[in-house]
């Protein structure tokens, strides 16, 4: 009985996270109505909470996965509440990611939550459970999307649709940059179940700079130009222009 419980417990929504879909949703009316003075606070805000609700799928995706596939150990860390506050690197996860937004536009992800492997057996599953974060802002931009690729656009309104294509240009950077076999990103954690154990030993080191080796290149012009023409070519696949994105940003920036 007293087992029963506390599972619940472990897998309760956290009130934290119900926070930040309700500021979500309330900004989201307010920028579909116009009910700002400044539309460019609403948008800031509800892209904001929106970015941060995806962060915290992104790392219940991970966890979930991993309680699938044998570390019943997710529950007791907070894990499957959606709570950003559990997360092992609440600063990486959360903060510095907004952070990244509000400096460049850029949705880079955060840190992993923590899994414990040696409760998993197969490579498979551990690949997995990397892909799964990833694979949630995947699915995330191909439904921000869905109104432009439905061709569903009439009613809505612009700064609405603006809004909507610069969310989705955070998760398709987000995905993208998850995918790198960087260590210390998700990429890595898909791949490093089939490297050999010397390969892994001589990596370990860099995992801890990964995501700031990443930041530093996206630094560079001719890096950071490829980088976002490939990003304008997905965006552009799913039926979101240049300039869609490029408004939403905009008014995202409202100061």
């Amino acid at each position: 009985m007293t087992t029963a419980l506390s599972r619940h417990s472990d897998r309760r929504i956290s009130p934290v996270f119900l926070g930040i879909l309700a500021v979500t949703a309330v900004t989201g009316w307010a920028t579909w109505t116009g009910f700002a003075e400044q539309p460019g606070v609403a948008v800031f805000l509800f892209v904001t909470g929106a970015w941060i609700v995806s962060l915290c799928l992104h790392e219940y995706a991970h966890a979930r996965t991993a309680l699938h596939s044998g570390d019943i150990s997710v529950g007791a860390k907070g894990y499957l509440t959606l709570n950003p506050l559990a997360y092992t690197h609440a600063l990486l996860s959360i903060v510095l990611p907004v952070i990244f937004v509000i400096m460049g536009g850029i949705g880079l992800p955060g840190g992993a939550v923590f899994i414990e492997r040696g409760r998993i057996r197969g490579r498979w599953r551990h690949s997995l459970i990397s892909a799964a974060g990833p694979l949630t802002n995947v699915l995330f931009a191909i439904v921000c999307t869905a109104p432009f690729w439905l061709d569903a656009l009439d009613g809505v309104p612009a700064d609405f649709k603006f809004a909507l294509a610069f969310l989705a240009l955070l998760q398709v950077t987000a995905a993208i940059l998850n995918f790198l076999p960087v260590p210390g990103l998700d990429g890595y954690g898909m791949i490093e179940p089939w490297l050999s154990n010397n390969v892994k030993r001589q990596v370990e080191p860099f995992a801890p700079f990964g995501l700031l080796f990443v930041f530093a290149l996206l630094w560079v012009p001719t890096v950071n130009g490829a980088f976002f023409d490939l990003v304008d070519s997905v965006l552009r696949g799913l039926g979101v222009s240049d300039q869609d994105a490029s408004y939403g940003y905009s008014l995202y920036r409202f100061w």
